[in-house]
């Protein structure tokens, strides 16, 4: 890190956090890496077969960090918020930023009760990567976040500026994070199913995600989104356009056996729609499915 960059601290080397400790070791700005497994390293390929190797080791225990850092990357999910906790105690002093790169749009509210006084800074995160059966991580297309229009944005555009991670700044962040979160609603049927993004190929499927995702824009414009009619249709379209073997978080999670961010991705749609006396039937439907699917029993 040379002398006017800030210091950075990455907390969850899964797909996403890897792909954000890759694109800073490769501008030469290596950061601390912090998650639960000790690794020797990191390792992004992308689709043109290009590896980069993020040297570690992978720090397991929060006791150990002896300084603050300007700039925390939190990329842990929506169900492992609490476990991360140790780790901002450890590297956030009263001025540190922390970015949340986690799926939902109830990001600062969660980090909240851990905050130790410093911004709370949420991002919409736009790339896909996945973890693949040997660790390593595959990033399927361009890497790109997006945050909102706030001073503290600036520490994370001079922490990735001239990465192969691309930062936009929205004025309107919220449009931008709940058009977001439709696409992840959505991508929850994937988990019902048990199949990848070539679902959405099927007719009947396509219809039913159109109708999901009209219903989420009610909510989404209930809760100050400004996202027009034509968005339900662009996003099934996307999904019909993906790699038919597109896999999403939420599946990966279900066919390992770990617990689910349906509450975040899906969840939300149910329990705001309901505060605002906004009817959604198949909400209604899908999030007890997928809670189940998480959380069990049986």
């Amino acid at each position: 890190m040379t002398a006017g960059e800030p210091a950075v601290a990455v907390v969850g080397p899964g797909a996403i956090g890897t792909t954000i400790a890759a694109a800073l070791h490769e501008a030469r700005r290596t950061p601390t890496i912090c998650g639960r497994s000790a690794r020797e390293h990191l390792e992004l390929r992308d689709d043109d077969g290009a590896a980069v190797v993020v040297p570690g080791p992978v720090r397991t225990d929060p006791a150990e960090i002896g300084n603050t850092v300007d700039l925390v990357f939190v990329a842990v999910k929506s169900t492992q918020v609490e476990s991360a906790a140790p780790w901002l105690s450890a590297l956030c002093g009263p001025e540190t930023v922390v970015c949340v790169l986690q799926n939902g749009v109830e990001q600062e509210e969660l980090f909240a009760p851990y905050s130790s006084g410093g911004p709370l800074l949420p991002s919409v995160v736009w790339f896909p990567a996945q973890r693949e059966p040997d660790g390593s991580v595959w990033l399927r297309g361009e890497a790109r976040l997006t945050l909102p229009d706030t001073p503290a944005s600036g520490v994370v555009l001079a922490a990735l500026r001239g990465t192969r991670c691309a930062v936009d700044v929205a004025r309107d962040f919220t449009t931008v994070a709940w058009r977001k979160l439709l696409q992840n609603a959505v991508a929850g049927l994937m988990v019902l199913t048990g199949r990848r993004a070539g679902m959405f190929a099927r007719s009947d499927v396509a219809e039913l995600a159109l109708a999901y995702l009209r219903e989420c824009l009610e909510v989404a414009r209930a809760e100050g989104a400004s996202l027009g009619d034509e968005v339900p249709q662009a996003i099934v379209d996307e999904f019909r356009g993906y790699p038919p073997d597109l896999s999403t978080s939420i599946l990966a999670d279900r066919e390992a056996g770990r617990p689910l961010e349906w509450d975040s991705r899906n969840g939300v749609v149910l329990r705001r729609g309901r505060s605002r006396g906004i009817p959604t039937p198949i909400s209604d439907l899908v999030v007890p499915l997928l809670a189940a699917a998480g959380d069990g029993p049986g």
